[in-house]
């Protein structure tokens, strides 16, 4: 039999669900105020006149975005840097956890430690460009003219997500693991076979953040990819930014029903579709993953 609420606990829950979906609301509303922007006529995006629904319906501006060949071509760049990135950063990540998590790795501590202080104390932008241009040249010596590789592999490894896997491969029962060996597995079978898939919800919640970071990534991309066909849609959505809305002459000459505001719109529109498509996948898996590794026992 289900308990009567007490008033206190009622007025409780009405004010928690009260202010949980105005928060949720003050999110969800910059997008659909981009989708509105981006199918209304001109006169009612560049006076300013939309709130709650679009007005003056065209779709004019996702044509003309859709028939750009370089819109294409940034968004095939995009997915590259992502797919591959999240794959190498991965890689990069689970191996560095799973040898850290071993209490009997030779000054585990010390590189603990040093993983850490990474995440204190950055050199700064400065050095970090160096250490990338540098990087850059090893590349084009060995052969590696693709920019975009350099991007994929020179920025593979974020600490903080390996101190998650870390935590994560740490919880996983020191007795499974015995076990294992005690039945001949080698050591990259027991990463293989028992802690990857006994912390599945951390690895899935950590290649969530390696995507939503190499796909949104824009500074390091537009700074080190050098040809303009090989940057990434964020890096395209600004140069589109500076033509068309900050451009006195394109503006001047602007002659079509739709405003330039609203094409950015629909760039900003296109770019986050592949994220919400993604995300509903792997949302079971990020609670259960971020305190699996967020807690060490």
């Amino acid at each position: 039999m289900k308990r009567k609420l007490e008033i206190s606990e009622l007025i409780f829950k009405i004010i928690s669900y009260v202010l949980l979906t105005a928060f949720a609301l003050c999110c969800l509303y910059p997008f659909l105020y981009a989708l509105f922007a981006s199918i209304s006529g001109r006169h009612a995006v560049e006076y300013n006149e939309i709130v709650l629904l679009p007005k003056a319906v065209q779709y004019e501006a996702f044509s003309w975005m859709f028939q750009q060949d370089t819109f294409w071509n940034a968004y095939s760049n995009t997915l590259f840097l992502t797919i591959f990135g999240t794959v190498w950063s991965l890689v990069v990540a689970v191996l560095g956890a799973y040898a850290l998590s071993k209490k009997r790795l030779m000054f585990r501590k010390f590189f603990n430690f040093f993983l850490v202080f990474t995440m204190w104390f950055s050199a700064g932008i400065v050095p970090q460009r160096l250490n990338y241009l540098a990087t850059k040249n090893v590349f084009h010596s060995v052969g590696i003219m693709d920019d975009k590789w350099m991007v994929v592999i020179a920025m593979g490894m974020a600490a903080m997500n390996i101190i998650l896997l870390r935590n994560a491969f740490e919880n996983v029962p020191g007795e499974i693991e015995e076990a294992a060996i005690v039945d001949g597995a080698t050591e990259m079978q027991v990463l293989r076979r028992v802690f990857i898939p006994m912390s599945k919800s951390t690895i899935a919640t950590v290649a969530l953040f390696f995507a939503i970071s190499r796909w949104n990534g824009y500074f390091w991309a537009k700074e080190m990819v050098s040809n303009d066909w090989e940057k990434p849609l964020q890096v395209y959505i600004r140069a589109k930014l500076d033509e068309l809305v900050y451009d006195p002459e394109t503006i001047n000459y602007w002659n079509k029903n739709y405003a330039t505001d609203s094409v950015i719109y629909a760039l900003i529109v296109c770019s986050i579709i592949p994220i919400l498509i993604i995300y509903p996948f792997i949302q079971k898996y990020f609670a259960k993953g971020a305190n699996a590794g967020g807690v060490k026992e």
